[in-house]
């Protein structure tokens, strides 16, 4: 490496730490304590993982994931899993819709056409659901009647679980935690 090069990287990761401060010191101003889960799902962010947060409601796991695209001004949305919720919920589906040239097909998106999405209480929804979401996270692009969409970048799911509430939940499979590069327990 050169002494160039060496400058070029030095001021990049000086530019890195001013700008993860920066979006730190925003998440703050509505975020009050949880520094260490703020961090979590930041690096998370940065790495290009995802996050799964565990805590009671009312800790504010939304305020924080609302606060974060806020501060970076990337486009959120929020799903709340339930056992109704079906995979096309989340995804979108194919239409038919009528034109003047006839009848034709439109792809319409779902929630999870956004940059950053809050995944709530994913255990409530059932594994097909579940599924559809996790292959989302892994391949960034869904696929809908044979079609692949890619997802928008960056793409971030941070997902809550209830640890308290477990009637009626469809708890991940080990196996499928490994999607989330962290998870965070929200005291």
């Amino acid at each position: 490496m050169t002494a160039t090069d060496i400058a070029q990287v030095e001021a990049a990761a000086a530019r890195f730490r001013e700008d993860y401060q920066r979006t730190r010191d925003e998440i703050r101003k509505a975020v009050v304590g949880h520094e260490e889960i703020v961090d979590g799902v930041l690096i998370c962010l940065f790495a290009g993982g995802h996050a799964l947060l565990e805590g009671v409601p009312g800790l504010g796991k939304t305020l924080l994931i609302r606060s974060l695209s806020e501060a970076l001004e990337l486009h959120f949305s929020r799903i709340q899993f339930t056992p109704d919720l079906m995979p096309a919920d989340i995804t979108g589906t194919t239409i038919v819709v009528e034109t003047e040239a006839g009848r034709d097909f439109q792809f319409r998106k779902g929630p999870l056409f956004a940059q950053i999405v809050l995944a709530d209480e994913n255990n409530r929804a059932t594994p097909k659901t579940q599924s559809a979401l996790l292959e989302a996270m892994q391949e960034k692009s869904i696929t809908v009647g044979g079609v692949t969409h890619r997802l928008e970048r960056p793409f971030f799911v941070m997902a809550t679980q209830n640890p308290i509430e477990q009637e009626g939940t469809y708890p991940l499979p080990e196996a499928q935690l490994d999607r989330f590069f962290f998870k965070l327990e929200v005291g």
